[in-house]
């Protein structure tokens, strides 16, 4: 499939499958020193709290509801410590609700104006991506990846790095959008969670269990992010017909939340994979 970039350069890219894992892969791959032009957008709503448009407002809103959920699933494990790793904490919302909690927080972010936003937030635990080196294996309860993995290069050595730096017991925690949902499938090229080249890869539910399995780590459980069904579903009416067609958006995305309810494929999905000993 051939999929452009609405949001900010213009250009097209290819979605070339991975036969082995199931994924889906941009191509061609900006470089690192490249992939930092294609952020450069006032519009890229997570490195920023402002509320300008309907589309920030509904992200915002969203977001402060699924801050309470990601807050309940993190308190349900037993920690003794409660020490998180949020990788792409952004302006540090969800981290700032956790450090509330009583949880021990570092923070990964590698947008400074985003970075500092979160330090204001969160303290002087929040740090650039050069930092994750330096932390000790074995150092964290829960690590967590919120619509995070699918911007980071290098998949192998990503997950290689988050299974060494979770206790053996260790409990890792990744949204992901899911390109075999309704709304990805009815959208197709217009689908905003593609998102390239921004969106590096894109992630089904198999491709999942079947990428972690290569470090030996466990998916034990699925959750639905159904809010994503919505607010996808209203950006990717922007992009295919140029203006908001609310009431369209609005439809899609409740078909796709009622038929994810008997297939499981939601728009986008939170994985609780635990680490393996060995």
């Amino acid at each position: 499939m051939q999929v452009k970039d609405f949001s900010v350069s213009g250009e097209e890219f290819q979605l070339i499958k991975n036969k082995e894992l199931g994924y889906l892969e941009t191509t061609p791959q900006p470089s690192l020193k490249k992939l930092s032009k294609y952020y450069e957008s006032e519009d890229y709503i997570s490195h920023t709290n402002s509320k300008r448009n309907l589309f920030e407002k509904a992200y915002h809103f969203i977001r402060d509801i699924s801050l309470k959920r990601k807050l309940k699933l993190i308190n349900s494990f037993n920690s003794e410590e409660k020490k998180i790793l949020d990788i792409g904490c952004g302006t540090g919302s969800f981290l700032k609700i956790a450090k509330d909690n009583n949880w021990n927080v570092v923070g990964i972010e590698p947008n400074e104006k985003a970075r500092s936003i979160a330090i204001e937030n969160c303290g002087n635990s929040i740090f650039d991506t050069n930092k994750i080196e330096e932390l000790k294996d074995g150092s964290f309860d829960v690590i967590t990846l919120w619509h995070v993995l699918e911007h980071l290069p290098n998949l192998d050595r990503q997950i290689a790095s988050l299974k060494r730096l979770l206790k053996a017991n260790g409990t890792l925690i990744i949204a992901v959008p899911n390109f075999k949902s309704f709304d990805a499938k009815y959208y197709k090229e217009f689908w905003a969670a593609y998102d390239v080249p921004r969106h590096l890869w894109h992630f089904s539910k198999e491709s999942i269990i079947k990428l972690f399995s290569t470090k030996k780590m466990i998916v034990v459980k699925s959750l639905p992010m159904v809010f994503d069904a919505y607010y996808v579903s209203l950006l990717s009416e922007k992009y295919r017909n140029t203006f908001l067609r609310i009431i369209p958006a609005f439809f899609i995305g409740l078909v796709s939340n009622l038929k994810a309810k008997q297939s499981g494929e939601y728009s986008s999905l939170i994985y609780v994979i635990k680490n393996s000993k060995n």
